[in-house]
């Protein structure tokens, strides 16, 4: 007991000595003051807090954590803002269409050091649905035209698109944006801008301004209608996805874990029979491969399939044990009088070079009497309910009238054609899985409803004679009538390249729901 006290007040002076060099003898009270002082200037050592480790179970968790876009307080974001709000059964549906593909496309966002937003862009773009078709000709999830889609290295023919295979479209679409961030000189609202008009209005738009001396930040810049209000729209969904707990916003939770995985087939397969080896039914395979046009893939690739991840190894196994030539069904054909290549394909839904490729056949010449393999469904045509044929058949189920078949012919253009058969141009387009300003091939026949009650169209065209105004072009008045350039030349015999004048003449044929949309 001695000891411990020894060792407490030896303690207690040599704290006292540290305190002050000059002191004497110290007083009890002194002493007990110098133990208090000693006591209280020791340094304390706090601990680091351990930071809260969130475990993120849920993909659209994983997409709120990262959004960081400052949401600017502009009128059009605001609106869309409060539109979502009044409308939580979109973003509801939204969220069901996106559980297969949001974690593989987020993943890839993530990979690449992209915003997380830019995962928001596929509800702005098609609402996910991967079978969308826009009336600007654009298709997919991502919403590519045919040419941008062939730019960035999406395949397109008869029996596949590119830009509808979700897996590949991402990838083309984020080398898009990237491309698109670099050519706007890092700025991600100027980048989603040009994803959506192009880069060369954006860039144009911003040089017009700095002529002008005027601010060239986004919200400054003269833009088509559709982009003003394209970039607001995507920062409104942006603040209602990362508080949708505050705005009563009910997302479908999405596994924070992959749901699909590409897996290489090697060669073409029915999609019936991958369908059967994947213990699934034909339209879900489908419906998670919504690339391929028909009732197989492609006979010259891609090679993929997208799979659930719980059926993808039963899948691979069974296709191992499955030879190639029992991947199609085969049908032997006798070469008639008066066939060819080409009438024979279109007879069996497959293309001339299928034909030549299955049946070593080089250049054109088959020989009457022969025999050609042909591959066929294994199944009904009504059991690939989404190919490109079936899903343009089910817009034709309970129309009324008479239907009629139209061959395109030179000078034709949708609006001739709907109005001689007294149909809306948005009708005849629809019921041939077309968009309204899709060019028309001659010889391409049309399928026409005429003579019923058909639905009730919201597009309204009129016709518009427009008197032209200083500082209009064809450009500025075709994207304020939402009409095409080729379509104001044509309808006004105009050279394209021609200067039009203040006080000139035009005559348009406008949808005018579209205008006032």
């Amino acid at each position: 007991m001695r000891i411990q006290v020894f060792v407490i007040v030896g303690s207690i002076a040599l704290l006292s000595g540290c305190q002050s060099l000059n002191q004497t003898t110290d007083t009890p009270e002194q002493t007990q003051n110098s133990v208090q002082t000693a006591t209280l200037s020791i340094p304390k050592v706090e601990s680091t807090p351990t930071p809260e480790i969130v475990e993120v179970t849920d993909v659209w968790q994983r997409i709120r954590l990262g959004l960081d876009f400052p949401i600017p307080d502009q009128k059009l974001v605001n609106q869309y803002r409060d539109w979502y709000i009044k409308h939580p059964q979109h973003l509801e549906r939204v969220s069901e269409r996106a559980e297969p593909f949001l974690y593989l496309i987020v993943e890839e966002i993530e990979k690449r050091g992209l915003p997380i937003e830019l995962a928001l862009l596929p509800i702005v773009e098609s609402a996910f649905d991967p079978f969308a078709y826009s009336h600007g000709a654009a298709s997919g999830l991502w919403q590519f035209t045919a040419p941008m889609a062939k730019h960035f290295g999406l395949k397109m023919n008869w029996w596949y698109d590119g830009r509808r295979d979700v897996p590949a479209a991402t990838i083309a679409a984020l080398d898009m944006l990237e491309y698109l961030y670099k050519k706007t000189n890092g700025n991600w609202l100027y980048a989603m801008a040009a994803y959506n008009t192009g880069e060369g209005r954006v860039l144009n738009a911003v040089k017009r301004n700095k002529r002008q001396g005027k601010a060239t930040d986004f919200w400054a810049l003269d833009l088509p209608t559709e982009t003003e209000r394209y970039v607001p729209q995507m920062l409104a969904l942006a603040e209602v996805i990362k508080n949708a707990d505050k705005y009563g916003i009910k997302l479908m939770p999405i596994k924070n874990q992959p749901q699909i995985q590409v897996i290489d087939i090697g060669n073409q397969i029915d999609l019936a029979l991958a369908a059967e080896l994947a213990n699934m039914t034909t339209s879900e395979l489908h419906k998670l491969n919504p690339g391929y046009n028909r009732w197989a893939t492609a006979p010259d690739g891609p090679h993929k399939l997208v799979l659930p991840v719980d059926k993808a190894s039963a899948f691979t196994l069974a296709l191992a044990d499955t030879s190639a030539d029992d991947r199609l069904n085969w049908e032997r054909y006798k070469v008639k009088s008066g066939d060819s290549l080409g009438l024979i394909a279109q007879r069996y839904h497959t293309t001339v070079s299928a034909l030549r490729a299955v049946n070593d056949i080089k250049g054109n010449t088959i020989v009457i009497g022969k025999h050609l393999l042909i591959p066929v469904a294994a199944k009904n045509p009504e059991q690939y309910a989404y190919s490109a044929n079936q899903r343009l058949l089910s817009k034709h189920k309970g129309k009324q009238g008479t239907k009629v078949s139209y061959k395109v012919q030179s000078g034709d253009s949708f609006w001739k054609i709907a109005k001689a058969h007294k149909v809306s141009i948005s009708q005849l387009a629809s019921w041939n899985n077309m968009a309204p300003r899709d060019s028309l091939r001659v010889g391409k026949s049309l399928t026409i409803w005429t003579g019923g009650k058909q639905k009730k169209s919201s597009s309204v065209t009129r016709t518009v004679n427009y008197t032209v105004r200083s500082g209009d072009s064809l450009a500025r008045i075709a994207t304020k009538f939402k009409v095409s350039v080729v379509d104001l030349v044509r309808w006004n015999e105009l050279e394209k390249s021609k200067y039009i004048q203040p006080g000139q003449k035009l005559k348009l044929f406008v949808d005018m729901s579209n205008v006032r949309a």
